[in-house]
Parts: C-alpha cells; sequence; structure tokens
C-alpha cells in the first residue's frame, strides 16, 4: 500500500471517531462551567490523548500494546461520572480519579480475566443503561440552550436541535457506509452552518486561540483523590475493559490474528497507562472505539499502519489549538440534538446486551430491573438514602455506583450461589460444586 492510500484511510478513520472524541470534552466542560479558553485547551488535550491512547494499544511490545488495529477514544460511559464527581467534589477530584483508576487497571491487567466472571453481560448492560439514561436530561437541557441561560427552551434552540436532529435522521436513514458511521460529524457540521445563518455563532475562540500551544500537566490543577469518586471510576473502567474484550475478539476475529491471555493483559495495561497520561494532562480515561471496527470491515483494509497514521494525525491536531477552538463555537443547542441521539443510543446498547440475559432467565430480569431502578432513581433523588450511615455514602450517593454493586452483588446472588449456577458468561446451567 503507497503511503497516500494509508494517508487518506487514516483520515477516513479519524473523521469516524473526531466526533465522539470531541464530545466527551465539550459535554463536560459545558456542565462544569468552563471558559472558552479551558474549552479549547480541553478540546486540544482530549484530541491529543486520543492519539497517544491509540498508539500505545497499536504498537506490540513486551508489556503494553495489543497489536490490533485499534481507535481509542474517551468513553461515553465516564461522561456523567465525570460531571457527576466535578459538580460534587471538585475538578481535582476528577483527575484523582482517573489517575488512581489508571494505576487499578494497569495493576490488575495481569487478573481481569478471572474478574471478568463478575462482569457478565447482565451487569455490564445494566450499568451502561444506567449511564445512558442519566446522560438524557444533558442532552434534553442542551437541546433547550443550556441550564440556567436567559433564552432556555426558546424556539431558535429548539428549532436548532430539531434541525439538527433531523439532519443526523436523514443522512443515517439515507446513506450507507462511511457517510453513515460519520452521520453525528455531519449533523454537528450542517446544524453549526444553520445557526451561522440565525447569527447564533461567536467566533471570538477561534480568533482568540494560538496556532500552536504546548500541553502541561495538571493544567486544571493538582489532583485530589477522593474514596467514592475512585470507585466511580474505578467502575467505569471495569465496564470499558469488558467492552474493549469484545472489540479485541472482533478485531482478532477480522484480522485472523489469534490473541492470547498475555495479550489481554498487554491491552488493559495499555489503557490504564492511557488513563493515567490522561489524568496527568488533564484529559480523561480512554476506550476502544467500536465505530472504527465497523469501518474496518467495510474498507477491508486491517493493516496496524493506517491506524499509526490516524493516532499521529490526532496527536498533531491536539498541538493546535484552532482546531480545537473550531469546535467550541458549535451552539449548546446544536450539541443537545447531536447528544439526544448519541446518549440514546448509549441506551439501546444496554438494551441490546441486557436483551438476550433477560429473555433466557427471570432472574436475570430480576438483577436488571432492581439494578437499574435502583441505579437511575439514585441519579434522580440523590439525597434518597442521606439517612444511612456515612461510612455507606460511598456506594448510595452515587446512582452508577449504586446500580453496579447491585448488580454485582445481586447477580452472585442469583448466578453464582446455590444449588444450581449459572455460567451467565456462555449463558449455560451448571451444576454447584
Amino acid at each position: 500500500m503507497n503511503k497516500a492510500k494509508a494517508f487518506t484511510l487514516g483520515i477516513q478513520h479519524l473523521l469516524a471517531m473526531y466526533a465522539g472524541a470531541i464530545l466527551v470534552p465539550i459535554i463536560i466542560g459545558g456542565a462544569l462551567g468552563f471558559t472558552s479558553e479551558q474549552m479549547t485547551y480541553l478540546v486540544a488535550i482530549d484530541i491529543l490523548m486520543c492519539g497517544i491512547a491509540t498508539l500505545l494499544q497499536v504498537m506490540r511490545g513486551k508489556f503494553f500494546g495489543i497489536g490490533l488495529p485499534v481507535v481509542l477514544g474517551c468513553t461515553f460511559t465516564a461522561v456523567f461520572p465525570i460531571i457527576g464527581i466535578g459538580t460534587d467534589k471538585g475538578i481535582g477530584a476528577i483527575y484523582g480519579a482517573i489517575i488512581a483508576s489508571g494505576i487499578i487497571v494497569v495493576l490488575i491487567s495481569g487478573i481481569f480475566g478471572k474478574l471478568v466472571k463478575f462482569f457478565p453481560p447482565i451487569v455490564t448492560g445494566s450499568v451502561v443503561t444506567i449511564i445512558g439514561i442519566s446522560l438524557i436530561p444533558v442532552a434534553i437541557n442542551n437541546m433547550g440552550g443550556g441550564q440556567d441561560v436567559p433564552d432556555f427552551g426558546s424556539a431558535s434552540n429548539i428549532g436548532l436541535a430539531m434541525i439538527t436532529l433531523l439532519i443526523i435522521l436523514l443522512i443515517y436513514r439515507f446513506t450507507t457506509g462511511f457517510i453513515r458511521a460519520i452521520s453525528i460529524l455531519l449533523g454537528l457540521v450542517l446544524g453549526t452552518v444553520v445557526a451561522a445563518f440565525l447569527g447564533k455563532i461567536d467566533f471570538t475562540p477561534v480568533v482568540e486561540a494560538h496556532w500552536v500551544h504546548m500541553v502541561q500537566p495538571f493544567y486544571f490543577g493538582t489532583p485530589t483523590f477522593d474514596v467514592g469518586a475512585i470507585i466511580t471510576m474505578t467502575l467505569v473502567a471495569m465496564v470499558s475493559l469488558v467492552e474493549s474484550s469484545g472489540v479485541y475478539y472482533a478485531l482478532s476475529d477480522i484480522t485472523k490474528q489469534p490473541i492470547e491471555s498475555k495479550d489481554l493483559s498487554r491491552g488493559y495495561r495499555s489503557e490504564g497507562l492511557a488513563s493515567i497520561i490522561g489524568g496527568i494532562f488533564n484529559a480523561f480515561p480512554y476506550t476502544t472505539f467500536s465505530q472504527n471496527v465497523g469501518l474496518l470491515k467495510m474498507t477491508g483494509v486491517k493493516e496496524r499502519r493506517i491506524i499509526f497514521v490516524t493516532g499521529s494525525l490526532l496527536v498533531v491536531l491536539g498541538f493546535l489549538p484552532k482546531v480545537a477552538a473550531l469546535t467550541t463555537v458549535i451552539p449548546t443547542a446544536v450539541l443537545g440534538g447531536a447528544m439526544l441521539a448519541m446518549f440514546g443510543m448509549v441506551v439501546t446498547q444496554g438494551i441490546t446486551m441486557l436483551a438476550p440475559e433477560i429473555m433466557r432467565s427471570p432472574d436475570n430480569a430480576m438483577i436488571a430491573a432492581i439494578a437499574v431502578g435502583l441505579g437511575a432513581g439514585v441519579v434522580f433523588v440523590p439525597e434518597i438514602f442521606a439517612v444511612l450511615p456515612e461510612g455507606l455514602s460511598v456506594l448510595t450517593s452515587n446512582g452508577i455506583v449504586c446500580g453496579s454493586v447491585t448488580a454485582i452483588v445481586l447477580n452472585i446472588l442469583f448466578n453464582m450461589i446455590g444449588p444450581k449456577k449459572v455460567d451467565s458468561m456462555h449463558a449455560k446451567p451448571i451444576e454447584a460444586e
């Protein structure tokens, strides 16, 4: 393959993941009240770290890198937990939790294959569903223009959000292949163009941004280490590792490259290292992006050098704040329209994971019902367990932690102990030992 073709295919992979990559920092920064300058840095450092995380995985070293053509970006399952931690504990607690969870992932990477039995689809599906449900109010608020803005819910804001959503739906419905894969990105671009004609775009952040900048550690402040925040981000990391395992096996099948437990350990270790570096430079935890797996299937090009190009381009873009600043001018209402589609897909992803498990066993239906109901309930009514002892607040004050722990405990109770255990990873009843 010549260099021009490799470069073109690398750009294609970048475009496929770009909307997901930039939306995470835009959503989090907007929710936490960052200034335009801070938002520009946050987007730039996230793009840079997506590239570094990708390069760490594509390589195949002694301790790091699974050596498959995989692209990494910030997981959407981390969005609501990060916003919650930042709101309740402060910015420092976000990055302390990301760094600590990354260290934990590195430490358990060699044994995660044994721990994964505690995270079968009934557990991970419940967690993803809770996170998706938790994100929907964020999308709805943004569709109205953002919380506490004077024109919240105005006709112009709702109109922009619905136009953006309609564009995404039309592209998704009437196109195929790569164009369909970037429907969210195209919706954001076209929605922003419509907003520009309505005079709702302010290019001041782009004008004020430098062409080149240097990243710096702890840009937003010194990390702090809160136990509850660390538990939350560690649970998110565990769910991400389970999802990544599926991507690794899918890529192994596509590339005809068998993977063993030591390969998985290197992959997990790289994700942990990426989170540690991300926390230090005030970015995010990183996981595999499944949309790029679909692009690999579509193009039939499976060479790692293509993903090296993508990772390298992301690193270069991370040093260009002008490019990052362009993404910060997207109106909140336009983002809201795109978020509704993306966050709704998180919910459906969780439901897709849960559906076969629920159909297989009434016990699993009960596990999902209680875990999702309790987790979502705590998200919307966080003070419900305020009367419990302070020592339990780590488990009960956060909906995702509460729902996750509930799902894990109930899965053990119903599927792993008793006269008949169920192998919930392989959907077969097995006799108790």
